[in-house]
């Protein structure tokens, strides 16, 4: 049975995969708890982003979120290297079950130089929190799932989606995931989004080293 990302919302994904939520979760806790301090450089490029946002941004569209926001602050977070790095726009692809399941995710970090192969988080961003396109958590989940069969469920697969100035952090370990409280980027909150997002490309560098 042929599936778009797209299709799918936490329910449906609960009832066909056997999944189900969790609202504690020591890998997530460990993630939204990074111990990284902020150079001076990172929170004077971080508070100019923070400015853009705070001018118009809650009427971007999902290409300006993208391009003005959420990739300058993935790109400033990871280390340019040629082991893994952080993707756009790139589908995916994988057969679970019955179900061959397809789709493009807004943003992968994913072995491999040139193009994805095995991806560890999968971003998805939204203008609005109700989209025609489909749900935010339910494509963010359905991602991270195929990334999990990808690499054969042995690893836990990390996941964020964004609605606007509202960012929230997934984990998805067998058949449990959870999701983070909201984080706000035109506060304070910026910071906090910053350091996981840092804590984040420490943990996907250890697993592929």
């Amino acid at each position: 049975m042929q599936s778009n990302f797209r299709d799918w919302t936490l329910d449906k994904i609960d009832e066909a995969f056997g999944l189900r939520q969790v609202y504690e979760m020591e890998t997530l806790t460990q993630l939204i708890t990074p111990s990284y301090e902020l150079n001076d450089f990172e929170k004077q490029y971080i508070g100019t982003l923070q400015e853009h946002f705070k001018y118009g941004g809650d009427d971007w569209n999902e290409v300006e979120l993208e391009n003005k926001f959420i990739s300058p602050m993935m790109v400033l977070a990871y280390k340019p290297n040629d082991k893994y790095a952080y993707f756009l726009e790139r589908d995916l692809a994988v057969k679970i079950g019955e179900y061959e399941l397809s789709g493009r995710v807004d943003g992968l970090i994913a072995t491999g130089f040139r193009n994805p192969k095995k991806p560890f988080f999968c971003l998805n961003e939204y203008k609005k929190g109700t989209d025609p396109n489909g749900d935010p958590k339910g494509q963010a989940l359905i991602a991270m799932l195929a990334a999990q069969e990808l690499n054969n469920n042995q690893l836990p697969i990390y996941g964020c989606y964004v609605i606007g100035r509202d960012w929230y952090f997934m984990v998805l370990e067998d058949k449990k995931y959870s999701i983070s409280q909201d984080y706000s980027c035109v506060t304070e909150e910026v910071f906090e989004i910053y350091k996981i997002l840092k804590n984040l490309n420490n943990k996907v560098e250890a697993l592929v080293n």
